[in-house]
């Protein structure tokens, strides 16, 4: 019997000569169970705002969703940048689920102004600085009043509708946009009519109206730490960055490009079964494609299935370009299933929100897979209908071995008796390639399947630039 039961025996003796009631055993106390950790994810906005800055920011916000992070921060030091660019990146920021902050980190100036003002919480580094957001052309030049009219309009309404229920947010970003517009609190006149607002550190945190509110910020920080230790506490916090690469700015040109590299991939593999290069039309073809379904992945618009369904497809092509040659079912799903894949990698998906295929997010995928096709069927009709004449065509399809006479089948006196003769494939043929008849050569194609090289064949038909043969049974 252990000590801790000898006790309560005692105690409940002394109890009952006492006339109490025997106290119960002691439980011990439950662990203090920690709070977890808050999960701050922050990405750089570094520059000018262009489609490279869309991109970061696109991609960062989805990783931030998939790794359940509580609070994005964007951390700025930009000069502005592009108007489009930016309402992309607003609308992007509407779409994170948890908490949005941004940190200037020296200035936030013009669309970095807008963008800041998106986000749920503004925070300064003791030098920063945000404002001088009237809209301007590519080239920083005015524009057309009636045109500046009409831009300084929409923006103000859009930041009215981003501000609500933010204090004085809406009434501070107003007058950076508007020179017209002017800013007075109180009987206090921040920015008269003429000029516009820029701020400092400390002028967005001064405090007016009843009851006090700071003018815009939410804090000065030295950096993200201090920052996070003063919204959360030292220690309850866990940072995670976003690794920006250089492969988002090259996706902004491959993007770009998109409906023009899918055409010319499908004309190289058009061109690969089209007649025998031991896999290199192929090999350009898929390569051109993904380069494609590169550069969009990177851009941040699709999640990791769309990479699984081009693997699937790209294997298809393969098995039909090595393994069962002339088949053309293979390559027909692979190419099916790349293109979608293509279509699908295009498509701004988001990780919290369901996929709706009625809407406008496969409105441009299918427009730009479109016109790859369209851009590939029209060079492949060039080639078909003009190269054949000329020297481009005769480096596409194979040279005649040394000591042979290379012979199209083209209506040639050879060729006009050659039904029913037996040759030899010298050539692989899949289905096109060459055949050897009474040593001369000849342009074929192969009825069904693929032939391999060295198999006897049988002359069935003639075409216009070919003969069409079968392999000979045994």
């Amino acid at each position: 019997m252990n000590l801790g039961r000898l006790a309560f025996l005692f105690s409940a003796v002394v109890g009952l000569v006492c006339g109490a009631e025997p106290a119960a055993p002691a439980t011990p106390a439950p662990a203090q169970i920690a709070s977890p950790k808050r999960v701050a994810f922050f990405i750089p906005v570094r520059d000018e705002i262009a489609k490279p800055t869309l991109y970061v920011i696109r991609r960062g916000l989805k990783e931030a969703i998939e790794q359940k992070a509580d609070l994005v921060i964007l951390d700025m030091k930009t000069p502005g940048g592009a108007l489009d660019a930016t309402l992309e990146i607003m609308e992007a920021l509407g779409k994170f689920p948890g908490q949005t902050a941004t940190f200037v980190d020296d200035q936030a100036l013009s669309a970095g102004a807008f963008i800041a003002a998106t986000t749920e919480e503004i925070w300064f580094a003791p030098r920063g600085k945000i404002g001088a957001a009237a809209p301007v052309s590519a080239t920083g030049q005015d524009i057309d009043k009636t045109m500046r009219q009409k831009v300084v309009s929409y923006l103000r309404a859009e930041v009215r509708s981003i501000s609500e229920g933010k204090g004085l947010r809406g009434q501070v970003v107003s007058a950076m946009i508007d020179e017209d517009f002017e800013l007075k609190i109180g009987d206090t006149v921040l920015k008269p009519k003429g000029e516009l607002l820029t701020l400092t550190a400390s002028e967005a945190m001064k405090t007016y109206g009843e009851p006090p509110q700071p003018l815009l910020g939410a804090g000065i920080a030295a950096d993200i730490d201090a920052l996070l230790a003063k919204k959360f506490g030292a220690g309850n916090y866990e940072v995670r960055e976003f690794r920006v690469t250089w492969s988002e700015s090259l996706a902004q040109y491959l993007t770009a490009l998109a409906p023009i590299l899918t055409g010319l991939g499908l004309l190289a593999l058009f061109l690969e079964f089209k007649m025998p290069s031991h896999g290199m039309f192929a090999g350009v073809g898929i390569l051109l494609l993904l380069v494609v379904f590169f550069g969009h992945y990177v851009a941040g618009f699709s999640g990791h299935e769309p990479v699984l369904l081009f693997t699937l497809g790209l294997l298809f092509v393969l098995a039909e370009v090595f393994f069962f040659p002339g088949v053309a079912l293979p390559a027909l799903a692979g190419l099916v299933l790349m293109l979608a894949a293509l279509v699908w990698s295009m498509a701004d998906l988001w990780p919290n929100e369901p996929v709706n295929f009625s809407g406008d997010a496969f409105a441009r995928p299918l427009s730009n897979v479109g016109l790859g096709v369209l851009l590939s069927i029209g060079l492949a009709v060039v080639l078909l209908r003009y190269l054949p004449h000329g020297w481009i065509w005769d480096r596409l399809t194979v040279n005649s071995t040394a000591g042979s006479v290379a012979q199209a089948a083209a209506g040639g006196a050879l060729a006009s008796g050659l039904v029913g003769v037996v040759g030899v494939a010298a050539t692989a043929l899949r289905p096109g390639g060459q055949v050897e008849i009474a040593g001369k050569r000849y342009e074929a194609r192969s009825m069904l399947g693929s032939i391999e090289p060295g198999a006897r064949v049988v002359v069935r038909a003639r075409e216009d630039f070919a003969l069409v043969v079968e392999e000979e049974k045994a």
